[in-house]
């Protein structure tokens, strides 16, 4: 538990401190656990018999990051085309490649890196600060609904969540994680700067959460397909890059999309 704590911390305050440096400073450090979350992903691939193209995977798993800071509209659409026309080239000149392969290498940078481009997004969407509050609000409504989810299935949990995927997840610590994501998203309506309503910041902490946790279930399936506990273990007490980003990457897209469709972007 010690361990846990303390490793997660050191992310935490070390991914606040890099938001408030600024958007490049935040684009380097989704970068580089972009880079992790597409290693780890590529590495549980091969367990299941595939070899997916590291280098290629692992290039664009960097890139996407900063498309969102170029010049160009809709740049990640740029990129997405790049990977697809690099991964046909490289299928079309390697015999042994398979089509398995091809999928993988495609997928891997899209669902580690992809993803993740929305904090850079969200992030660059107001200047200074207020770009630097609304990511960590995002971030921090996951971070607190897993904390939430945590400590309540430890204690109240009762009824299993998913008990093929993962049995230690509990609908007592779903509940528990929900309600955290909603106060964080309380904040942000109460603090008034965001043109954000009341049902609306509702809306976005229950279905960040309700993502957040598909996340987290989705690479749970992934590591039980390949027979494995965790992604990697470069986080005392929570595995992987991987293992630690789940959640995020798929709450920090959906919080993205409720963000834009909601006119706050």
């Amino acid at each position: 538990m010690t361990m846990r704590i303390v490793s997660g911390a050191i992310y935490a305050v070390g991914t606040v401190a890099c938001l408030f440096l600024g958007t490049w400073p935040t684009a380097i450090l989704i970068a580089v656990m972009a880079f992790l979350c597409c290693s780890e992903f590529l590495k549980m691939s091969r367990r299941s018999g595939r070899m997916p193209n590291d280098v290629i995977a692992l290039a664009f798993a960097v890139i996407f990051p900063f498309a969102p800071l170029s010049n160009i509209s809709d740049s990640e659409f740029f990129v997405i085309f790049a990977l697809l026309v690099v991964c046909a080239m490289w299928y079309v000149s390697a015999p042994r490649a398979n089509m398995g392969d091809v999928a993988l290498t495609v997928f891997g940078p899209i669902y580690t890196s992809l993803a993740f481009s929305s904090i850079v997004i969200i992030r660059d969407a107001f200047p200074g600060w207020r770009g630097a509050l609304l990511t960590f609000a995002v971030m921090g409504s996951i971070w607190l609904s897993d904390s939430c989810a945590y400590f309540v299935g430890s204690k109240l949990g009762k009824h299993k969540l998913a008990p093929r995927i993962s049995p230690n997840k509990s609908v007592e610590g779903f509940w528990g994680g929900m309600v955290g994501s909603v106060v964080v998203w309380l904040i942000v309506f109460a603090l008034g700067i965001y043109n954000i309503n009341l049902p609306y910041a509702i809306v976005c902490g229950v279905l960040v959460d309700a993502a957040a946790v598909a996340g987290d279930l989705f690479e749970s399936r992934i590591k039980r397909g390949v027979g494995v506990k965790d992604s990697g273990n470069l986080m005392p007490g929570h595995g992987g890059m991987l293992d630690r980003s789940d959640s995020l990457l798929f709450g920090g897209m959906t919080a993205f999309l409720l963000l834009r469709l909601g006119g706050i972007l």
